[in-house]
Order: C-alpha cells, then sequence, then structure tokens
C-alpha cells in the first residue's frame, strides 16, 4: 500500500516532525490541529474562536485530501477544561451533520503553544 502525504497552505504548517495528513488507502489521519491562524502561525484568541479555527483548519486539510469533514469516521478532541465540553459540542453541530463521527473528548493538562482545544481525525474516502 501506498503512503501519500497530505499539506495545504491552507491550514498550519507543521511545527514538528509530522505532516498535516497521510493518506493510506481510502483513509486519511489527519494532524491533531490547534487554533493556529494559518497565515500568521499565530493562536487565534479565545475558546471559542480557537476551537472554529481547529475545525476550519481539519477542514482545509481534509479538502487538501480530497475529502471534507463529512468523510470523518472519527474524532479525537483534546480540551484543556472540560467545562467547555459543551461549547464544543455547539461548534461542532456547525462543522457536521447526521450520522455524526465516532468521537472522544478527553480533559488534558495542556496543549501545545497554550492552545485550548485541539482536535484530529481520520477520514474514509470514496
Amino acid at each position: 500500500m501506498t503512503r501519500r502525504i497530505i499539506s495545504t497552505p491552507n491550514a498550519p504548517a507543521a511545527i514538528g516532525t509530522y505532516s498535516q495528513a497521510v493518506q493510506a488507502g481510502d483513509t486519511v489521519y489527519l494532524s491533531g490541529q490547534i487554533g493556529l491562524d494559518p497565515a500568521s502561525m499565530q493562536l487565534v484568541e479565545g475558546f471559542e474562536a480557537q476551537t472554529v479555527r481547529v475545525f476550519d483548519n481539519l477542514k482545509a486539510v481534509a479538502e487538501a485530501a480530497g475529502g471534507s469533514l463529512a468523510d470523518a469516521v472519527k474524532l479525537n478532541i483534546y480540551l484543556t477544561d472540560l467545562a467547555n465540553f459543551a461549547k464544543v459540542n455547539e461548534i461542532m453541530s456547525r462543522y457536521f451533520a447526521e450520522p455524526y463521527p465516532a468521537r472522544a473528548a478527553v480533559g488534558v493538562k495542556e496543549l501545545p503553544k497554550g492552545a485550548l482545544v485541539e482536535a484530529d481525525a481520520v477520514l474514509v474516502l470514496g
């Protein structure tokens, strides 16, 4: 099976030893996204703005892979404050329709660059 590296300027460039996404067969593994603005590479301010930016970044990578967030079968969301769980659900409803992907939401101590939220996804294309 061949692997294809997915990259787009419409999402933040990788800030470490990873790719924005990797496609293996019909499956695309999207790396975690935090609320970085892809143009400035600066973290946007506030939980809601960061969450919107996270899903915009995931959407851009999904589109670069030839898919969309509708192709997501699994999401992992990492929150530094689980009190924001309901807000994540509200914002997520702007990006996903039923049937929703499987999802985990995990409370973590901290995230890169002081981010408040991070999410990654797995897509199945076709």
